[in-house]
């Protein structure tokens, strides 16, 4: 998947004329400003034509109609070859219905079509790379330069700004044998126009396959669980690999980011069976650890009852007794409780009941 930096300019149906003209299929770059020169040049040499000959309507028709023309047309070409070829139709078309009085349009025509593309503007940003006669002449830095009508070629003006592109590794599987889909930006930028000019064909393209590429290979080398729970540790590595092998392109990754890692939806539904088994598990083993320390407790207790027959029996009377005030005016307990207490079977529980009667019609209003 190429993801590649577009220009915010005029776009007709997906095609970019600045996009074009940052490409290498391009020769220059053929902005406003040179419209502007190539009207500008007609209009000057219209005004010398008209002062050296007689008025002519047609003559002004086709002066402007040609700088429009060949605006227009330099405009969405932006190639030598179209100056060339567009220049001679329109230097032959005005010949043949102006003639003899054509020297000064015709003069107008050249000039226009080698002075406009000639004067170049390479954006803050920017770096272009020029060639001349096809070798590497040098790089233009922001702002004005010129070129050698014909001659040089604006080979590519490079963003030297850091760019993000997406990327994505489609049903790739983990270490543990699991199809995942995973989506990945990377932060790159261009620090040697030259090298990734001269040296990589189409290097947008290039690091992009690798991202992917590194993607792959981290995804086949660990588990699903260390994708899920270390994206930014992998992150790292991707950024590690693929900064090595792009930094001979003169690029530079500054940081892979794990956007989303997508798992099948049957295994995302077993995994959530997993941890909600994995909860109840905790929940009975930490029931079962209050258990384990309320048994120590009471076997703790048990020592100071042991032989401290008075507490004890203390104790078993305070028990009974809060159980009657609170739950009623029956209570159960085991005989050789009874018998601790030192209560007598049958009596003693009946004292315990009148005893429990009395305190409970005190406490009524």
């Amino acid at each position: 998947m190429s993801h590649r930096t577009k220009s915010t300019g005029k776009v007709l149906g997906g095609f970019s004329f600045e996009g074009f003209a940052t490409s290498l299929r391009a020769d220059f770059r053929f902005a406003p400003l040179n419209a502007f020169l190539m009207v500008l040049i007609f209009v000057i040499g219209l005004v010398l034509h008209l002062n050296t000959y007689e008025f002519s309507v047609k003559a002004v028709t086709f002066a402007l109609g040609s700088a429009l023309g060949l605006a227009i047309g330099l405009r969405i070409t932006q190639v030598w070859e179209s100056v060339v070829i567009l220049g001679t139709a329109a230097c032959l078309f005005i010949y043949l219905e102006l003639r003899p009085s054509s020297d000064i349009l015709l003069g107008t025509v050249v000039c226009a079509l080698l002075v406009s593309p000639a004067v170049q503007i390479a954006l803050q940003w920017e770096k272009a790379v020029v060639l001349r006669f096809g070798k590497f002449r040098g790089l233009r830095k922001a702002g004005l330069f010129l070129l050698v009508p014909i001659v040089d070629k604006v080979a590519q003006f490079v963003d030297q700004r850091i760019r993000v592109t997406d990327f994505s590794a489609e049903t790739t599987l983990t270490a543990d044998t699991v199809p995942v889909n995973v989506d990945a930006i990377a932060f790159w930028m261009v620090w040697d126009a030259q090298k990734a000019v001269l040296e990589v064909e189409q290097f947008e393209d290039a690091v992009v396959l690798s991202a992917q590429t590194a993607l792959r290979n981290a995804i086949g080398q660990n588990d699903l669980a260390v994708l899920l729970s270390e994206r930014d540790r992998l992150g790292q590595e991707i950024q590690k690999l693929l900064d090595e092998k792009t930094s001979a392109w003169g690029v530079t990754t500054q940081a892979v980011e794990i956007r989303d890692i997508i798992i099948p939806k049957g295994l995302e539904d077993a995994m959530s069976r997993q941890a909600q088994a994995e909860r109840e598990r905790q929940s009975r083993i930490i029931l079962g650890t209050a258990e384990t320390e309320i048994a120590e407790k009471f076997a703790r207790a048990s020592e100071h009852y042991k032989n401290n027959s008075v507490a004890l029996h203390l104790r078993a009377m305070n028990m009974v007794y809060e159980g009657l005030r609170q739950k009623g005016s029956m209570i159960i307990v085991p005989s050789t409780a009874v018998e601790s207490m030192g209560l007598g079977a049958l009596g003693g529980l009946t004292a315990f009941d009148r005893v429990s009667d009395q305190d409970s019609r005190q406490d009524r209003p």
